[in-house]
């Protein structure tokens, strides 16, 4: 199965797949509210505003399982995302991203290794991954690396489409 054929929802509830953004960078993300790295959504609205016009989307998936850090309803998300940070990038519904109930996007995105070499669980919020306009894979960034970090940036920069 394509990445671009999983099933997904927004966070509305509205049925959606990767396929709508065929032809695009896409910056997938698992976010939280009440995390340390919660400020990396302004980073990830400046990528937006940056590079969208230049082919690339940044998806926000919502997770709660790192310390509850995301205990909000997809109402109370969307407040707090497009209020504090001004996101206008899409968020879908709230996902797991690791363990027996991880949604198949994680299923397929986590077995792409990161610079070090290693694949495997999302380690906690704010974990990045890269994908490319045919839809591969290609590239994993652990949470601590920032939004607007140079080799996240120059990573994004060499897959532009436009």
């Amino acid at each position: 199965m394509s990445l671009y054929d999983i099933p997904l929802r927004t966070l509305a509830g509205e049925p959606a797949t990767l396929g709508d953004h065929k032809g695009r960078a896409l910056l997938i993300v698992n976010v939280a509210s009440k995390c340390g790295l919660t400020p990396q959504y302004a980073g990830l609205e400046r990528l937006q505003e940056t590079y969208g016009p230049r082919g690339l989307t940044v998806l926000g998936f919502p997770c709660n399982q790192f310390l509850g850090q995301e205990p909000g309803t997809a109402e109370e998300i969307q407040t707090f995302c497009s209020t504090t940070y001004g996101v206008s990038f899409p968020l879908f519904e709230k996902v797991e991203v690791n363990g027996p109930g991880r949604h198949a996007l994680y299923a397929e995105l986590t077995r792409f290794p990161d610079a070090s070499g290693n694949a495997g669980d999302v380690n906690w919020n704010f974990e990045k991954f890269l994908v490319s306009p045919a839809g591969e894979v290609v590239g994993r960034f652990r949470p601590q690396t920032e939004p607007e970090a140079p080799e996240l940036v120059a990573a994004i920069e060499g897959q532009l489409p436009a």
